[in-house]
């Protein structure tokens, strides 16, 4: 069985670099998806240079996006609702994860397909991982922010997730899954698409590096992503975002309402994450990365 890791990717070299330290002697492919549109539906350059991951090229297939995805809604009216961009980007994430297809072609129905957003890396020397035998896993990840050992520990991550090509209906229906597994004697699991009976939760699931980025390559992340209308409705700038960073302060609210109309609104205090609990890569090349540790 041979293992398909498959991400996308905008900008972000530094994750892309330590996913693929981590996660190669585990992975045969690395499929990478790059869009010419952002979430936000900005035209963007194509920002991929296999050439500063020379050591890995021989394992990555690059795929690129040229078009919208169909169904887009106009947006040129500054009073396009928030809802409207909302969904927009929601369709443009959607393109993102389907056009993964185009990757995994040479993969046998046995083998393993990973979906990741690109700071989500999966614990792939898990033993639980490598000991299930379920159609679906979901792996569960330490949620780190601004540095690779600060914690947002108010709730767990569940971001990786994975089954055998055989049982890919798509990608955006495997993002789309409930993270939890249901009991056999559910009938809702018999009527929706998105509950799974045959599912593990992997608790050791690895790592979801967000926000690690200066202040200013932060603002161009949040200002371009899928939820760009709620940080554009706060209008935090990069000064705001340096104070947060240098402080280990995070204020969106991970935890409020999807209807709340103001998420930005949370001062939660970052905590230290002992670096033992972190990818063994890590612990070896602080060095290397020690502009991204606390």
């Amino acid at each position: 069985m041979k293992i398909f890791d498959c991400t996308t990717y905008h900008s972000e070299d530094l994750m892309l670099d330590v996913r693929f330290n981590i996660l190669n002697e585990h992975v045969h492919k690395f499929i990478v998806v790059e869009s010419e549109y952002s979430h936000s539906g900005q035209k963007k350059k194509l920002n991929f240079d296999i050439n500063n991951f020379k050591k890995f090229k021989d394992k990555i297939i690059y795929l690129t996006i040229k078009n919208e995805p169909k169904g887009i809604l106009d947006t040129s009216n500054p009073e396009s609702s928030a809802y409207i961009k909302r969904l927009n980007s929601l369709k443009r994430i959607e393109q993102s994860y389907d056009y993964m297809m185009n990757g995994i072609s040479e993969a046998s129905e046995e083998d393993f397909i990973i979906l990741n957003d690109n700071d989500e890396i999966p614990n792939l020397e898990s033993e639980q991982f490598k000991s299930s035998s379920k159609k679906i896993i979901i792996f569960k990840q330490l949620f780190c922010y601004y540095k690779f050992n600060l914690l947002y520990d108010l709730l767990p991550w569940y971001g990786s997730r994975a089954c055998k090509k055989k049982y890919l209906k798509s990608f955006s229906w495997l993002k789309n899954l409930k993270n939890r597994k249901y009991p056999f004697w559910r009938i809702d699991t018999l009527l929706s698409n998105y509950k799974e009976i045959n599912l593990e939760i992997i608790n050791d699931g690895g790592w979801h590096f967000t926000n690690v980025k200066t202040p200013e390559e932060l603002f161009v992340k949040l200002s371009n992503f899928g939820h760009h209308n709620e940080f554009e409705l706060s209008n935090t700038s990069i000064d705001d975002l340096k104070y947060q960073i240098e402080n280990k302060i995070v204020n969106y609210n991970h935890l409020a309402d999807k209807t709340a109309q103001n998420k930005y609104d949370f001062n939660y205090k970052l905590k230290s994450l002992d670096a033992s609990q972190l990818p063994q890569y890590l612990q070896s090349n602080k060095v290397k990365y020690k502009e991204w540790f606390d």
